[in-house]
């Protein structure tokens, strides 16, 4: 899969990210940042720099709707669809470019809208914080997310290490975050 990523995307983003203090800024890891787009994103299907990876195929407003009114956890899928019509409202994503996962995530590294609205960043300065069509809007989101989770710039990410805990705030399963620790320490031992 790391072979799979696009040479051409991690040079430009490792090249952008360093010039502009990025990393620094954030005080996280482009590999982690790159393993967690990675694992999202199904890298393995996304060949050179065109096009954006796949996010998903379901209308993200659609999704939450539906799960809204489903008996399970209906009172937090309610607050995901309202969300989710606040971005539209303030002009970062139409409904019809919201389009994600079937439980109602959406962009690149796949914010529940919730989250969305807390942490993403538009680190690009077009007025819009577009997490879908903008690689560096959502890698500084996921750096954002992150931070404010307590990463700690400089310290490892593998398991029992404070950022590994961190990583677990991002998804609660034990193989995704070993598997995204897995693949940020494969990434920045690469040439």
């Amino acid at each position: 899969m790391i072979s799979a990523l696009p040479t051409c995307f991690l040079m430009l983003f490792g090249i952008f990210g360093a010039a502009n203090g990025w990393t620094d800024a954030h005080q996280t890891s482009v590999g982690c940042h790159e393993s967690v787009s990675g694992l999202h994103n199904d890298l393995s299907r996304h060949r050179g720099c065109r096009g954006v990876p796949d996010q998903g195929k379901y209308s993200t407003v659609r999704s939450l709707a539906t799960l809204a009114y489903d008996c399970r956890r209906s009172e937090k899928f309610r607050a995901e669809l309202l969300d989710a019509l606040r971005i539209n409202e303030r002009g970062d994503l139409t409904p019809a470019q919201m389009i994600g996962a079937w439980a109602g995530e959406v962009g690149q590294t796949q914010f529940l809208p919730s989250t969305y609205l807390k942490f993403a960043v538009d680190f690009e300065g077009y007025g819009r914080r577009d997490l879908i069509h903008s690689a560096l809007n959502a890698l500084a989101s996921t750096a954002n997310y992150l931070k404010s989770y307590g990463w700690t710039k400089g310290q490892p990410w593998t398991e029992g290490a404070v950022n590994f805990g961190v990583l677990q705030k991002w998804n609660e399963s034990g193989v995704h975050t070993k598997t995204v620790s897995y693949f940020a320490t494969r990434l920045t031992k690469e040439p």
